[in-house]
């Protein structure tokens, strides 16, 4: 279901406001991060980059997709969709249609998004910081915090576009091999919910009124800055932010279950007309606070996750030509996010394709990597680390993360000697912990039954 993430920016300030001005002028030896908790209770993550005259704003609320209830698949970002549609009148201010908020913040020349992932609700803001935009950006933001307009209009059209989406989807094989893979490995955990026709239907205005009124809280509240600002500039926009949110309270949110491990191998085969079968290995992975996220990190590199340079690649696709791309990943969350292997392929050569990947995956968990592979990894890793913070957004993105998962403040300084210290040893032990070759499970989407 799409995220109904919108974006709204004013074309005389677009050249200005392209990647090229938020990039930073290099990697720095450190990068400070100031925290603190505001008075309403919100946990501000400040990083002050003065050199653009840029903000960027985000805050994270615990309101994902993690928060939905089974028979409302799609709550989240529903809501996150529908907090842009409108405000309304609110002291002495007219009400904005959303066409009218378009204008708006086009005319500021800024953006404000709203957005739902698996575990947080985000909500962000980038502007200028010439004072009177930024003044003027901040408020108006300030006012969709405050007076969403939940129009039911609106959110009338957006369902039906939203299900005529998911229907077109149902054409390709990728959405079902992903809809049953989440299913597996899943269960009935949250992370495996996904939207459909009935539960978008079961969906109306007063719904996320109230997941938001929920949901987004100053007590749950954590905000990171990244810019021309410093601290007290910081407090001041933090606090207009905080009083638009103050009236919701803090209603105590139940506890989500963990996800549970796999406990058997599972082969599902379904039925598709394509050329190419879609094929999705996995099993639940690990939290992002995993004290083996780096091994597991770096070895994944090797196994799946270096493109043409990695174990999968050269098995599957160079050495037998069984597939143009392979790749592996963990998408690690609050709980614990899926180990993820997919390919596309012949259907005829489709159980042959998956032979080599598990024979691939069940050797390195056995082995780890060579020493060889390894120092390859860590040399791409770390010379590639200027990349992950080159521009105000990356920077953002990577404090929220911290913020978000309780990661040191220093884990920018240290990420390369992390890297650094992972041994082959690290490695097989971590992969050998986290990994179950032989209670994986595998979805075959167009190959024959």
């Amino acid at each position: 279901m799409p995220t109904f993430t919108r974006f709204l920016t004013r074309t005389r300030w677009l050249p200005l406001l392209l990647a090229g001005l938020g990039a930073l002028t290099g990697a720095r030896a450190a990068i400070p991060i100031e925290h603190w908790t505001h008075a309403s209770g919100a946990r501000v993550y400040l990083v002050a980059s003065p050199s653009i005259p840029m903000l960027d704003v985000q805050l994270n609320f615990d309101g994902g997709s993690r928060r939905n209830p089974a028979r409302q698949a799609g709550l989240a970002g529903a809501t996150a969709g529908m907090l842009l549609a409108g405000v309304q009148a609110r002291d002495g201010q007219p009400a904005l249609d959303e066409n009218q908020l378009g204008e708006a913040w086009a005319d500021l020349g800024a953006q404000f998004s709203a957005q739902a992932s698996s575990d947080r609700f985000s909500l962000s803001l980038r502007s200028l910081t010439e004072p009177d935009l930024l003044a003027r950006a901040v408020a108006l933001a300030a006012r969709q915090l405050a007076a969403p307009a939940w129009p039911e209009k609106v959110w009338q059209r957006d369902r039906e576009r939203s299900i005529a989406a998911l229907k077109e989807a149902e054409n390709r094989p990728g959405t079902h091999a992903g809809r049953a893979f989440s299913r597996a490995v899943f269960g009935d955990h949250p992370y495996g919910f996904e939207p459909d026709a009935k539960t978008l239907g079961a969906i109306g205005v007063a719904d996320m009124r109230a997941f938001y009124r929920r949901h987004v809280a100053t007590c749950r509240a954590q905000v990171t800055l990244v810019g021309a600002i410093d601290r007290a500039g910081a407090e001041r926009i933090v606090g207009q932010f905080m009083t638009a949110v103050q009236p919701h309270g803090c209603v105590a949110l139940p506890p989500v279950p963990e996800v549970q491990a796999l406990t058997r191998e599972q082969t599902l085969r379904l039925p598709f007309a394509a050329a190419q079968a879609q094929v999705l290995i996995g099993q639940p992975g690990v939290p992002r606070n995993d004290p083996d996220f780096f091994p597991l990190f770096v070895g994944n590199y090797i196994l799946g996750g270096g493109g043409f340079v990695s174990r999968l690649t050269t098995e599957v696709r160079e050495k037998r030509g069984l597939s143009y791309s392979v790749y592996s990943y963990f998408a690690p969350g609050l709980h614990a996010g899926a180990f993820q292997l997919g390919l596309t392929t012949r259907p005829d050569q489709a159980d042959q394709a998956i032979g080599v990947a598990r024979d691939v995956v069940r050797q390195f968990v056995e082995q780890g990597p060579t020493e060889a592979e390894l120092q390859a990894a860590k040399d791409y890793l770390i010379n590639g680390f200027a990349l992950r913070i080159d521009s105000n957004r990356k920077l953002l993105d990577n404090v929220s993360n911290i913020a978000w998962n309780g990661l040191p403040l220093d884990y920018l300084d240290t990420w390369t000697d992390q890297v650094q210290r992972v041994s082959v040893a690290d490695i097989r032990r971590a992969f050998a912990r986290v990994l179950q070759p032989d209670r994986m499970v595998t979805v075959v989407v167009g190959a024959g039954q």
